[in-house]
């Protein structure tokens, strides 16, 4: 059986954001309809419309925050509170490896100039930097909505 980590990695390599590879990882989980995960998260690569805002994968991430906790909790309140303290927990544990929720300042480069997506390509950043953001991110998601 395909792990959420597989499938996401598979999902990014055939094309997908970062955002859409994470959140797509969990559509069997949460019985969302891929299309409209797709659709929805597909905006949100290259930090957000290649602005390198927000990384894609943190994006993702705080979208799966967000379906877990109204799938979990009835009440808003508690699903706001919730996903207060499990993004801000989500953030505290990727930063301590990036440093950063910045795309621009994990993968070191604009990727809006040649000689950034020169760089990218001359240090396969896709496949160093942004493959290990997703699995790191769903290694995060996954320890906090089974905690």
């Amino acid at each position: 059986m395909i792990t959420k980590k597989e499938k996401a990695i598979e999902s990014f390599k055939s094309g997908m954001n970062c955002a859409q590879s994470v959140l797509l990882a969990y559509s069997d989980q949460y019985k969302f309809d891929d299309n409209l995960a797709f659709q929805i998260s597909s905006g949100f690569g290259g930090g957000m419309g290649r602005l390198q805002k927000t990384c894609g994968a943190v994006t993702g991430a705080f979208m799966l925050i967000g379906i877990h906790n109204c799938e979990k909790n009835s009440n808003h309140s508690l699903q706001t509170d919730n996903n207060r303290s499990m993004i801000q927990e989500f953030n505290r544990r990727f930063t301590q490896t990036y440093e950063s929720l910045e795309c621009k300042d994990i993968i070191k480069c604009d990727l809006n100039t040649e000689e950034g997506q020169k760089y990218c390509k001359e240090n396969n950043t896709k496949e160093t930097i942004c493959a290990k953001c997703i699995s790191d991110s769903i290694e995060i998601v996954d320890s906090l909505i089974n905690s």
